[in-house]
């Protein structure tokens, strides 16, 4: 197995769609395509992978947007995120018109439950449940590669945005963050929703939101 990340800035948000896939068997999966489907498509064709699912970490749209439309153009199902952002996923067409942004409501075949694993280009991912930016928020880690993806719980130099009505918690995922991340190694790469990827140690360090 040999693991490989590919990272695919998406829509007027720059949302990190990625592409995870096994080097050898050319098999992967797509986590979090917010949109730009033809183009996400162009790249999965680029490289010559075979995707077999669709994994979402939260329900925004700039993250879920394109899910049911890429789905079904590769005939996949998609996974996740926690049952808690259906509501996220129910209103994701809504969403899209305040932005602009042709969106369709999104059923994912699988929701998913904190402890599941996951895989990710051939490798395994312990999901963990990290809300706060929005209830059934879940990250992918794997230990053994130093390697996690963190939609946007935790950011270089920052952290989700929780100002969303009744259900952002920014207490909520600043908890979230110490229990499920902070325990990991320095050393623990990430990629995040938006923006380049850090260390946990890097953010440990030097992220005013972890020193308040």
């Amino acid at each position: 197995m040999s693991f490989k990340i590919g990272i695919i800035p998406v829509t007027a948000f720059q949302q990190n769609c990625a592409l995870a896939w096994d080097d050898e068997t050319r098999i992967g999966a797509v986590i979090d395509p917010g949109g730009d489907v033809p183009y996400i498509t162009e790249q999965i064709t680029k490289l010559g992978l075979s995707i077999t699912e669709i994994f979402l970490t939260h329900g925004h749209i700039d993250h879920a947007g394109g899910a049911m439309e890429l789905a079904e153009k590769l005939d996949v199902r998609i996974i996740g995120p926690g049952i808690e952002d259906k509501f996220l996923l129910d209103g994701l067409a809504e969403q899209g018109a305040r932005y602009g942004i042709k969106a369709r409501d999104c059923t994912p075949d699988r929701w998913l439950r904190a402890g599941d694993v996951i895989k990710l280009g051939g490798a395994d991912f312990e999901v963990r449940h990290c809300p706060g930016h929005t209830p059934g928020h879940m990250v992918f880690l794997n230990k053994a590669l130093e390697f996690g993806i963190l939609g946007d719980v935790l950011f270089k130099g920052s952290v989700g945005r929780t100002d969303f009505g009744d259900y952002g918690d920014h207490a909520q995922l600043i908890a979230s963050i110490k229990r499920e991340l902070l325990v990991l190694p320095d050393s623990f790469g990430f990629l995040c929703g938006h923006g380049p990827g850090s260390t946990i140690g890097a953010e440990r360090e030097t992220n005013p939101y972890l020193n308040e």
